[in-house]
Order: structure tokens, then sequence, then C-alpha cells
């Protein structure tokens, strides 16, 4: 297997950090170079930028948090996954640019065409090889995260009209790799279904790496 770049993708609540680790876990048990990262945050100055963007107290301008994101995503791809590609490696990333259009476009309003023109500039083009879009409705994805008990993040704690556009936009996402999963099913059918696409997608991937 060369580079390959999967992210996994999805409303709150729809496990994205949990197939995630267990992807990771998977890979490594089947002799895979992994190297997992999650957005914002995980490395050097992005951890600050994540515990900004998800527990700062007051509200945030729309735009700031859009640069806040950004300028994490802009790192990230450069000093992180870039390399990690570059040397044959498969990244696993807890969300990417398509949070960008759920959140900050869908969600905050944000014309999109200015913000893909500007997400491209953070990524230098960087797109994912394959993205698993997690799909849970919002009352569903709000019960799992009572019964995790865990202190909610600033996006967690916003109305169910503005995670209503965010999951709309996912559902409604498509291109090369955007794959869809029914995240409302056992753990285990997710788990099934997300290894086959990662084993087609490095089957079919042409990045030229090692």
């Amino acid at each position: 297997m060369g580079g390959v770049f999967v992210v996994v993708e999805g409303p709150d609540g729809a496990g994205k950090s949990t197939l995630a680790r267990w992807l990771a876990t998977r890979l490594l048990a089947e002799g895979r170079r992994v190297v997992t990262v999650r957005e914002p945050g995980g490395h050097r100055w992005r951890r600050p930028a994540r515990k900004v963007a998800l527990r700062f107290p007051h509200a945030m301008a729309p735009a700031a948090e859009l640069f806040l994101m950004l300028a994490a995503r802009a790192d990230l791809v450069e000093r992180v996954i870039r390399p990690a590609l570059a040397a044959g490696r498969v990244v696993l990333a807890d969300r990417f640019d398509l949070s960008t259009m759920a959140y900050q476009v869908a969600g905050g309003g944000l014309p999109r065409e200015a913000v893909e023109a500007t997400n491209r500039v953070a990524t230098g083009g960087l797109a994912p090889d394959l993205t698993l879009v997690l799909d849970v409705p919002v009352a569903t994805g709000r019960e799992r995260q009572r019964h995790a008990r865990r202190v909610r993040d600033r996006f967690e704690r916003r109305d169910d009209a503005f995670h209503q556009r965010v999951l709309q936009a996912y559902r409604e996402a498509t291109g090369p790799g955007v794959v869809h999963i029914d995240a409302s099913q056992s753990k285990q059918s997710v788990q099934d279904a997300a290894w086959r696409e990662i084993i087609a997608s490095a089957a079919h991937t042409t990045r030229g790496v090692q």
C-alpha cells in the first residue's frame, strides 16, 4: 500500500473518533504504517488552536472561526500529512475540509465559493483519497453525547437548527472518494463498511509514492 489519505467525517455524535481509532488499530495490525491526525489540533501549536476553537467561552465570528481552522489545517498539511504520504504511510484524519463546508458554510452561513478558494490555499490543493461520511440523525447524535456524559464543546452546544444544517450538508456531499455510511447501524456494521472502503481505495489510489 502506498500513501493513502483517509478522512472520517460526519456530524457530532456520529462516532467519528471511535471509528478512526478502530481503523488505525486495524491498519497497524495489518502491518500498515499509519499516521493519525485530528482537526483542529494534533501537533505543536495546533493544540492551542483546538482549545480555542472548541472551548472558547464567548461567541466567535464565523470568519474568525474559519481562519482559525484553516491556519491549523495549513500547518497540519505542510508539516505532517504531505510528508507522511510521501513516505508511503496511511494518513487517517478525524475531520478535514468537508467539516469546513458543513460547519462554517452550511452551519455558519459563510459564502461557499470564497471558503472553497481559501481552503485550497490552506491545503495546497491536497484532497483525501477517501472520505467516509458517517450519517446519524441529529437526535441520535445528541442522545449518544448525553449517554457518553462528556462535556460538550462550543459546536456541540449549538441549537438543533444549526446541527440540522450541518447534517444536511454532509448528506449532500459528493465527489471523488466520498462514501456515505449509515452510522445508526451496529458498530460492527459501520466498521465492516469502512474497512471495505479503505481496502478498495488503497487498491485504486494513484498517488505517486512507494
